[in-house]
């Protein structure tokens, strides 16, 4: 059939967790009050970001897979038209949203380690990840969600309109 509720309400909580979990770590990265610089090297504590920046990612690599699953499954690429070349654009752009996103928690992600003295993130330097950030990934990692829903509803809408037509009796009429 169609995606049950329950995996769909489990799919979107899914989703809506990796959200949260961007947000969260928006709050709880390094701020430039926290890097200590002693005149030639620098030092930045790590920070709760870091885990849930990896948990966002799970999360998200979770809805991405999931999304990408049940659109294959559920829609036959045998069958082209319009709803087709649709529903393949949403699963083209969700991935390209998941590819971004996927490489600012990875980099976000990886600068809220513990950089010590001497080492830093990069070169033996220490790098603060801008403001919104991952306010950018937060938004990105609804892409899947949107895209895979906007999809589950063509879907089920051409699936619909195929039963209507296959369900019409044609009767001759004596006038």
């Amino acid at each position: 059939m169609y995606m049950q509720p329950l995996n769909r309400c489990i799919f979107s909580s899914i989703a809506v967790v990796s959200f949260a979990l961007c947000l969260a770590a928006e709050l709880k990265k390094t701020k430039k009050d926290d890097l200590v610089f002693d005149g030639k090297l620098c030092y930045l504590p790590g920070t709760a970001s870091f885990e849930l920046g990896i948990a966002a990612l799970i999360c998200l690599s979770i809805t991405q897979v999931t999304g990408s699953l049940f659109i294959y499954r559920k829609f036959s690429p045998r069958e082209k038209g319009g709803y087709f070349t649709v529903t393949c654009s949403l699963l083209v752009f969700s991935w390209i949203g998941y590819g971004v996103a996927v490489v600012l928690l990875s980099a976000a992600s990886s600068m809220n380690q513990s950089q010590p003295f001497g080492e830093g993130w990069l070169d033996g330097e220490c790098y603060l990840v801008k403001d919104g950030v991952y306010i950018g990934s937060a938004i990105l990692t609804l892409l899947p969600l949107g895209s895979t829903l906007g999809s589950g509803i063509i879907t089920v809408r051409q699936n619909k309109a195929e039963e209507t037509q296959g369900s019409l009796v044609y009767a001759k009429v004596d006038k």
